[in-house]
């Protein structure tokens, strides 16, 4: 592991070893040293799933209360009325065949992928490009959709899609670090109870095994939940 930094050392040396309230774990991570940027806050959790079984993957989204601090470049496989509504909604970029083609060779700049169900023909062929970078659309996570207007309009608004990796855990940027103390703690809280209630029936034992919340560049906060 490379040398951590004067400012990584001196968070290091306030983190907390016992696990804290959610008001208090954001108030400790606010007094770790500032960067000269607005440092993305994100949750970790760690959950009780098994990955491998199909019916224990924990996969969808979600809009946040307070959005993430960050605007979304959206672009949208759609045509006639949808497409208008999509660009209503504030799509960066909404397009078919003209589309595919600027993605197979290569354009990826956008963080979210939005395709009326119809498009799925055209798009299916880009899960080489889009799947390996999370960017792929899926029903499951409300990216395939009748309504790509709403949807668009959503994601705007600080949407944000999760799912559990390989070993059972789920991470979501839940804000910046400039956001009021009590808007954070109500992003994470709404995060953590969707999650909470999307624990499968076949889950044995303990779900929720541990939350913990950090920024870009900065230690993790362990969370009682």
């Amino acid at each position: 592991m490379g040398k951590k930094s004067k400012r990584y050392r001196s968070a290091l040396a306030k983190q907390p070893k016992e696990l804290q309230p959610l008001p208090k774990a954001v108030e400790t991570l606010k007094t770790y040293d500032a960067t000269k940027f607005d440092q993305t806050v994100e949750v970790h959790m760690r959950l009780g799933v098994d990955p491998n079984q199909a019916d224990q993957i924990i996969r969808g989204s979600l809009v946040l209360p307070h959005g993430i601090g960050k605007t979304q470049r959206v672009v949208v496989f759609a045509k006639g009325d949808q497409a208008k509504a999509a660009e209503a909604a504030g799509a960066d970029e909404v397009g078919q065949d003209d589309l595919a083609k600027k993605i197979k060779d290569g354009y990826t700049d956008f963080d979210v992928c939005i395709a009326a169900p119809d498009m799925m023909g055209l798009v299916g062929p880009l899960g080489r490009v889009l799947g390996p970078r999370g960017l792929m659309p899926s029903p499951r996570a409300g990216t395939v959709t009748a309504d790509v207007g709403k949807v668009v309009g959503e994601y705007k608004a600080g949407k944000v899609e999760f799912r559990n990796d390989k070993g059972g855990n789920v991470h979501a940027m839940v804000g910046k670090m400039s956001f009021e103390s009590q808007k954070l703690e109500e992003n994470i809280t709404a995060f953590v109870n969707y999650i909470a209630g999307m624990k499968p029936q076949s889950v044995k034992g303990t779900y929720i095994k541990g939350v913990a919340i950090c920024a870009t560049m900065t230690p993790s906060v362990r969370v009682a939940t």
